[in-house]
């Protein structure tokens, strides 16, 4: 029997739910490998918000293999160590990144998001690939193609379609039916102020209290970005207009910076959010369809690692999107290199958050000595066991 004619990946148009920095890297290296794709985003313009992201080194080398590894270097600041503190200021752990990043030939850039997401948009091909104001609404997979309907009442069809659309994602809706979120059992703020002459450059600190942290992590362009973590029951709000006096109050007597960047920061570019991660999933793509990032594999913030495993994800998804062979192939091939490693990244965050966290006074106590005494040389194992690069 002849097989069936696979058309060349050369051809394909690949369509791509939300213009996140999954979406969009997945984009950019379909666009350098000649492929066509078409983004679908919600929000009517990529505006100057959100906070900030760490680059980590995994990720540097997943950019570096589409070229953009140097533009977004150059739009961030490069870490030189990392510190965990107790509220008074005293350090419980510390890490060497700039010999790690020496070791392994690859950059950590803390960058400001929007600033990320400036450079993977101006790579992500011509101003029609991505579409602005609409979001997919639902998706039908029948007869060799996909068709995707879009909030605005059109259609448009594709050879493929990537859900990329966060953590309450579409598409991942329309393959697997409603799930329940799992919330972490603490909230978060996140920050962005001028302030860079207030911390020591190169230096990420995280600082862990009573149910509670505090992170720091200049960005470049003389701006700081700043996150707070709280135990707290899902769903609960700041007063309007409250939120950083909330903040002070919660913080006051942590060590410096820590007061001054919340009172520098703009009231609107403090955001909120509950955090919430999904078990893992053995699967994420059916027929021509898959997930992407968040959509996939949500993880909480504790490795820093979320946005760093959708990169990876959009790399190697688009190099398996044209390499011989069909879409379904290209979907096995994809998972079969990510799942497990991006599920194990889920389990080890939610495991670092729920010890982060801790309240009890004696537990608190255990864990920070145990830290105190782990030798530098295997945290920084440790990390680099985390952030080896992508096979």
């Amino acid at each position: 029997m002849t097989p069936p004619l696979v058309a060349p990946p050369s051809s394909r148009h690949v369509l791509i739910a939300g213009a996140g920095i999954g979406g969009l890297t997945l984009a950019c290296a379909l666009q350098r490998a000649g492929v066509r794709a078409t983004v679908f985003e919600r929000a009517e313009a990529l505006r100057q918000v959100g906070a900030g992201i760490i680059v980590q080194m995994n990720a540097a080398l997943a950019l570096r293999r589409i070229g953009l590894c140097d533009a977004v270097v150059a739009e961030g600041e490069r870490p030189e160590q990392t510190l965990i503190l107790d509220l008074a200021g005293r350090r419980i752990s510390r890490v060497d990144v700039r010999s790690l990043q020496q070791e392994l030939d690859a950059p950590m850039v803390a960058i400001h998001r929007a600033r990320l997401q400036a450079v993977l948009r101006a790579h992500a091909g011509p101003e029609d690939a991505v579409r602005l104001g609409v979001s997919v609404t639902g998706f039908q997979d029948a007869e060799g193609h996909v068709t995707v309907s879009l909030s605005d009442g059109t259609t448009v069809s594709g050879d493929v379609l990537v859900g990329a659309d966060g953590l309450r994602s579409v598409v991942r809706s329309g393959l697997r039916g409603d799930e329940p979120t799992r919330y972490s059992g603490y909230t978060s703020w996140r920050g962005v102020c001028p302030g860079a002459e207030w911390v020591t450059a190169g230096q990420m600190i995280e600082t862990w209290g009573p149910g509670a942290r505090f992170g720091i992590v200049p960005i470049g362009h003389g701006e700081v970005y700043w996150y707070a973590t709280l135990n707290a029951p899902a769903g609960a709000e700041d007063a309007p207009g409250q939120t950083l006096a909330v903040l002070q109050e919660r913080f006051a007597g942590w060590h410096a910076p820590i007061a001054r960047l919340l009172a520098a920061t703009p009231p609107e570019r403090v955001l909120r959010t509950d955090i919430h991660d999904r078990p893992p999933l053995a699967h994420w793509s059916r027929g021509r369809v898959t997930l992407l990032g968040d959509a996939a594999h949500p993880m909480t913030p504790n490795l820093g690692q979320g946005g760093c495993q959708a990169i990876e994800d959009g790399v190697v998804l688009a190099e398996c999107l044209t390499a011989p062979g069909s879409v379904e192939d290209a979907l096995r091939a994809y998972e079969a290199i990510r799942v497990k490693r991006a599920n194990a990244m889920v389990v080890r965050s939610h495991q670092v958050g729920r010890m982060a966290q801790w309240e009890s006074t004696a537990a608190r106590f255990v864990r920070d000595a145990l830290f105190r005494r782990v030798p530098e040389s295997a945290a920084k194992n440790q990390l680099r066991q985390l952030v080896a690069p992508l096979r």
